[in-house]
C-alpha cells in the first residue's frame, strides 16, 4: 500500500560499471517518448511513460536482448540474454517517503539487482535499496548497518565522476542500502533508508524525481516477475 508522506565477491571496476548503467537510465529515459497506457504492453527501446496508474522506465545500452512486458497494476516482467547494461522499472513518478510492499520472481545470472532506485537533486545523488542480487557486491566505503522491516540492511556510499546523470554530466554520490540477505519478497519504509543514511552523514536532496522497482543488470542473463504497490 503506497502511504506518501513529506517529501563480496565482484571486483569494484565492474560495480561502477553497473552504477554508470543506472544514471545512464535517467539521462537517456528523460528524453524519450512517453508510453502510452495499455493492459499489457512490452517495452524494447529506451522510453519512460505511466501504465494502469504507474510510472515506468526502461533503459539498455542495446548489446545483447533486454524486453519489459508491463502488465496489470504494478506488475511487470523482465527478460534479459547476453545483456550489457540495462535498467527498468515501474513505481512513480517522484520519490517520497512511502512504504513500498513488493513481490514477485527474480532469477539471474552475473551481475544484477533488484532494487528501489531513484534519485535527488540539490544535492544530486543517485539511490538504491538493493533487497536481491546476482551476486554480493563490494560497493564502496562502508557507513554502518541498520535494521528494517526484517532485514538487515549495510550502507554504502560510491562516487561517480563525469557521469550522465537527470542534471547532465555530473560528478555525484550513489547512496547504497544492500540487504545481507536476498529475500523473494518485502516491504521498503523508504523514510527509515533516508534517516539511516542521514544519520550516516549522507543526506538527499529534493526527491522530484522518479522512484521504481527496479529490475538492473551488467553482463548476464535471468529473467524477473515483479509487482510493486
Amino acid at each position: 500500500m503506497d502511504t506518501d508522506g513529506t517529501t563480496p565477491s565482484r571486483s569494484p571496476s565492474r560495480r561502477t560499471l553497473i552504477g554508470g548503467a543506472g544514471a545512464l537510465a535517467l539521462g537517456a529515459s528523460t528524453l524519450a517518448r512517453p508510453g502510452a497506457a495499455h493492459a499489457q504492453q512490452t517495452v524494447t527501446r529506451n522510453e519512460t511513460g505511466t501504465h494502469e496508474g504507474f510510472f515506468y522506465s526502461f533503459w539498455t545500452d542495446g548489446v545483447g536482448s533486454v524486453a519489459m512486458t508491463l502488465t496489470s497494476g504494478g506488475s511487470y516482467s523482465t527478460r534479459w540474454s547476453e545483456a550489457g547494461s540495462f535498467l527498468c522499472g515501474k513505481g512513480w513518478s517522484t520519490g517520497s517517503r512511502r512504504t513500498v510492499t513488493w513481490s514477485g520472481d527474480y532469477r539471474p545470472t552475473g551481475d544484477s539487482f533488484l532494487c528501489l532506485y531513484g534519485w535527488s537533486t540539490n544535492p544530486l545523488v543517485e539511490y538504491h535499496v538493493v533487497d536481491s542480487y546476482g551476486a554480493r557486491p563490494p560497493i564502496g566505503a562502508h557507513q554502518g548497518s541498520f535494521s528494517s522491516d526484517g532485514a538487515t540492511y549495510d550502507l554504502h556510499v560510491t562516487m561517480r565522476h563525469n557521469a550522465v546523470s537527470v542534471e547532465g554530466i555530473r560528478s555525484y554520490p550513489q547512496f547504497w542500502s544492500v540487504n545481507q540477505s536476498r529475500r523473494t519478497s518485502g516491504t521498503i519504509d523508504t523514510g527509515a533508508h533516508f534517516d539511516a543514511w542521514a544519520d550516516a552523514g549522507m543526506r538527499l536532496g529534493h526527491l522530484s524525481h522518479y522512484m521504481i522497482l527496479a529490475t538492473e543488470g551488467y553482463l548476464g542473463s535471468g529473467t524477473s516477475a515483479l509487482r510493486v504497490s
